[in-house]
């Protein structure tokens, strides 16, 4: 049985697009794109989904007077479409314990930086790559996590590392890092967990061999 996604998007839609790209080029094994949900209405990842043939649907972050209650209208959202793997494709709000209660080690969330690095609260969008740039570092990069309670602080699946040019803006690095790491690697690790073959223990995220 194929193992149905849900891609939770609050933008653009970029990370979508690489997961579309990659179910029609056959790379996600043993996985289907098989809903887009919105916390926001007219986002324009919602287009990329339409335009992909895969249902898309909305929960507004601002219908609710809180995180919790939102967390729990997409929890019934995502049971009610019998989902598998939840993703975290440029989501921009904090889900409460209810989500990870609901799919243990089966949230997938890509973050712009190597984690433990540059993570955490406070660290979205550009200024994960104006950090980097002010810390001086040589290499950033991207990291696919399990989401557990604390933000950005789940088991790592996979890595990827981008060198920093001279002369990099946030703008630039961010583009660089996307097209160079969170665009491959998100798409392997989604395939990876249909497949069947990744394992927890503890901190720690296993990658089984192909049998």
């Amino acid at each position: 049985m194929q193992k149905r996604i849900a891609v939770l998007v609050s933008g653009g839609g970029t990370n979508l697009q690489a997961l579309i790209d990659a179910q029609s080029r056959g790379e996600l094994k043993n996985g289907l794109l098989a809903a887009v949900v919105s916390s926001r209405e007219g986002a324009f990842a919602l287009e990329r989904a339409a335009a992909a043939g895969i249902p898309g649907y909305v929960v507004a972050r601002r219908a609710f007077p809180d995180n919790r209650s939102m967390t729990a209208a997409l929890v019934a959202q995502l049971r009610a479409l019998d989902i598998d793997l939840v993703v975290l494709a440029g989501f921009m709000h904090i889900l409460t314990e209810e989500m990870v209660a609901a799919y243990p080690n089966a949230i997938l969330n890509v973050h712009p930086a190597l984690i433990p690095s540059f993570c955490g609260a406070g660290y979205y969008g550009l200024h994960i790559h104006e950090a980097a740039l002010a810390y001086g570092v040589k290499v950033t990069g991207a990291t696919v996590h399990f989401v557990n309670e604390e933000p950005d602080g789940g088991p790592i699946v996979l890595q990827k590392a981008v060198d920093i040019r001279e002369g990099d803006t946030p703008e630039a690095l961010q583009r660089r890092v996307m097209e160079e790491a969170e665009w491959v690697i998100l798409p392997k690790a989604v395939s990876l967990f249909c497949e069947g073959r990744l394992s927890v223990d503890g901190r720690t995220v296993k990658v089984k061999n192909k049998e």
